[in-house]
């Protein structure tokens, strides 16, 4: 399944990680813009500076390597041509059809109306819905990836985390009940 993933499921780390996870594990294919990449780099230095800022580059630096593909720019004579409720999410859409995606993974699905979609063959879906749509499919793939977040975080964190709390603040509510 070839996926566009928007720039508000790039940004949460813990989000991120679980999605590039079960892109990692094969389960989905990546595909994103430089503009979408930009995005994630603006909120980056807003909510968090310039340390933020600068980790997030070395980031983008490495999905370069490990997802050489997944870049896929839209065509910018395409975006005049399409419609969505909020102007600047266009770009997404068009990455997506450019891309022949047939998902755009994002937590803003009320500016991505089905309608406007179906015409090019694209759907819009939450994360949890997706991932847990994987789950059901690839338990065990998923099982791992979100354990080697989970991992990762209470690492980093340098305390014991809740799987199931640390899935909800992600946005993963439905994937925490499955996996809680």
């Amino acid at each position: 399944m070839r996926v566009v993933i928007d720039a508000c499921v790039l940004y949460p780390t813990v989000l991120r990680e679980i999605v590039l996870g079960v892109a990692r594990a094969d389960l989905i294919t990546p595909l994103w813009s430089e503009r979408l990449l930009e995005e994630w780099a603006r909120t980056a230095a807003r909510h968090g500076g310039a340390v933020d800022a600068t980790l997030t580059r070395g980031a983008i630096a490495g999905l370069a390597v490990t997802f050489p593909d997944a870049n896929q720019p839209a065509d910018p004579a395409l975006e005049g041509q399409l419609w969505l409720p909020d102007h600047g999410d266009i770009h997404v859409l068009a990455t997506a059809i450019t891309a022949r995606a047939d998902q755009i993974m994002t937590l803003n699905l009320r500016d991505f109306p089905l309608r406007e979609l179906a015409s090019h063959r694209v759907v819009a879906i939450h994360p949890d819905a997706a991932l847990y749509q994987l789950w059901l499919e690839h338990p065990d793939k998923v099982s791992a990836v979100v354990a080697g977040v989970h991992a990762t975080a209470e690492r980093l964190s340098g305390e014991v985390l809740a799987l199931r709390a640390l899935l909800k603040r992600a946005k993963l509510p439905r994937l925490a009940k499955a996996l809680g």
